[in-house]
């Protein structure tokens, strides 16, 4: 008998999982996976997300493990400006800085600060019931009885499909290359991460590391060929884009759909409670997929400080976290159907260039601004 179930060891199930020892609550995060390794991409940690980080000491572990960024920006296919964010501004309002780093230098971080021992690997979740307690049912024949479980367990979530029996899967109708390299950017873009708009195409890139940079790719579905050829794609971009695609091995790329989650009425029931994508999961196109998940943990973390009854804190959490969430996957869709115009592209661009810099600062700091 488990007090606590947190099914899935993504960067949202190790953070609760990290908030929950800080409680000094007992836990058993159960992971798919058979192992913890370097697999996946990179991933831009925003300044909300390091501000919950730096209050469960981890922050500056995360800061020397990734690459601070100073600069963010969005560019056209000759680098250059359309628009771009005043990080430093941010910084110093809020006391953070964004890092990207590799996913799964992240998720070793977050996993060793709990410990391995509240981890259980080659725990892939087949069936989930309820009796007087849940039920969970594991491919490898184990059957866990536990009183609180938390879905952590991404889109396409079984926790959710389950118990909740809702929630469709929407296609963006992209395609998303992500890939890792090992390239010395030009030293201007060091601490630069750069996203490049072109027609019907995208493409992203920051250093993570002393020797690797992470980039991502996008063109529309019906762009996309089985033998598509990368660097043809891009041929049109600066010639930086297809020095980094050219150093790129084809085992350290990814391909995957752009999808999100359409808007499902409730994330909790009796005992039980999803978070990050399992709940809501966005679009890439703001950089607030697995942040969002870490405001989840964090926000639960705060009503338990004051309210040991699980089933209260998720009733506030959902009417706190609700608004801001929408929010995001909200704008992250519209962003992403904007950057992937096929026509248009110099009038859309002059429009983005003519947004007054203080407007999209403000934008950016209600996402980044914690909300308790």
């Amino acid at each position: 008998m488990n007090k606590i179930s947190i099914i899935g060891a993504g960067i949202g199930g190790l953070t609760l999982g990290n908030i929950l020892k800080k409680h000094h609550l007992d836990f058993t995060i159960y992971e798919s996976a058979p192992e913890i390794k370097p697999v996946g991409a990179g991933i831009m940690m925003a300044v909300n997300a390091m501000q919950i980080f730096d209050k469960l000491c981890l922050k500056e572990k995360i800061e020397n493990a990734g690459n601070k960024i100073h600069a963010i920006s969005i560019t056209d296919e000759k680098l250059k400006t359309i628009s771009t964010t005043n990080v430093l501004a941010l910084e110093k309002k809020f006391n953070s800085c964004n890092v990207a780093i590799h996913r799964a230098e992240l998720q070793k971080i977050l996993a060793e600060n709990l410990g391995f021992e509240n981890i259980k690997l080659n725990h892939s979740l087949k069936q989930i019931s309820r009796k007087e307690n849940y039920h969970l049912e594991f491919e490898n024949g184990n059957i866990i009885e536990s009183e609180i479980v938390f879905g952590a367990d991404g889109i396409h979530s079984k926790v959710r499909n389950q118990i909740f029996k809702t929630g469709n899967i929407r296609n963006a109708r992209q395609k998303c290359w992500r890939g890792l390299t090992d390239f010395n950017l030009p030293e201007k873009y060091h601490h630069h991460a750069l996203e490049i708009w072109g027609k019907g195409k995208r493409f992203g890139f920051v250093k993570i590391s002393e020797t690797k940079v992470y980039w991502y790719a996008l063109v529309n579905e019906n762009k996309f060929t089985e033998d598509l050829d990368l660097v043809e794609t891009f041929r049109d971009f600066d010639p930086l884009v297809l020095e980094i695609l050219e150093t790129t091995k084809k085992e350290n790329i990814i391909l995957n759909d752009i999808i999100d989650l359409t808007r499902i009425p409730k994330w909790h029931t009796e005992n039980l409670c999803l978070i990050g994508d399992s709940a809501h999961a966005t679009t890439p196109n703001m950089g607030q997929g697995a942040c969002q998940s870490i405001e989840d943990a964090y926000v639960i973390g705060k009503f338990l400080e004051k309210n040991k009854n699980f089933n209260s804190v998720f009733e506030e959490f959902q009417k706190i976290r609700r608004k801001k969430v929408d929010y995001v996957v909200r704008n992250s869709w519209t962003i992403g159907n904007i950057s992937q115009w096929e026509k248009r592209n110099q009038i859309r661009n002059f429009l983005l260039r003519s947004i007054p810099e203080s407007m999209n600062q403000k934008m950016i700091e209600k996402i980044l601004k914690l909300e308790i």
